[in-house]
């Protein structure tokens, strides 16, 4: 990693960002959002959903396009794998909103990347979602990110 005089350009509008911050500060009503999906079932453990839309800044919200999503789960749970398991889905809605906040954080402190990947793990003993177990936790048992930066910054730099 090399620390550069150039302008640094991670492609977010930190200026934006920080008047957004700003702006709902002073009007806390604004701030409050509603995310939402709609979901259709297919068939055994397969649905398709959909997201289009959103509450927030005191209105509703369009996204310029519908984003779809199948979601299925693998063969190895007598289903036909027609999607990523709602699981998955979770951690890639984390992973995306970490890596996000990589590249925010990065131009607010003006360091330039140059490549920035993240992988998550999610463990978790299923059988806790099939019942079979009362004692085993439904859920996480732990979820771990490990990032791979390439940055023009020292390592003492990135970490803080």
């Amino acid at each position: 990693m090399t620390i550069t005089d150039s302008p640094v350009d991670n492609g977010v509008n930190v200026a934006a960002l920080l008047g957004a911050r700003e702006a709902l500060s002073a009007a806390p009503e604004a701030a409050q959002f509603t995310w939402r999906a709609s979901c259709t079932w297919r068939n055994g453990t397969h649905s398709h959903s959909t997201v289009s839309g959103f509450t927030g800044l005191g209105a509703q919200q369009q996204h310029r396009s519908t984003y779809e999503f199948d979601v299925d789960h693998p063969e190895c749970f007598a289903s036909e794998d027609n999607g990523a398991t709602p699981v998955e889905i979770v951690l890639v809605g984390l992973v995306g909103c970490l890596t996000a906040g990589v590249a925010a954080v990065a131009q607010h402190r003006g360091i330039q990347l140059r490549s920035v990947s993240a992988t998550i793990e999610g463990e978790m003993d299923v059988l806790g979602i099939l019942g079979a177990d009362p004692s085993v936790r439904n859920g996480f048992e732990a979820v771990t990110v490990r990032f791979a930066i390439d940055a023009d910054a020292s390592r003492e730099t990135s970490r803080r």
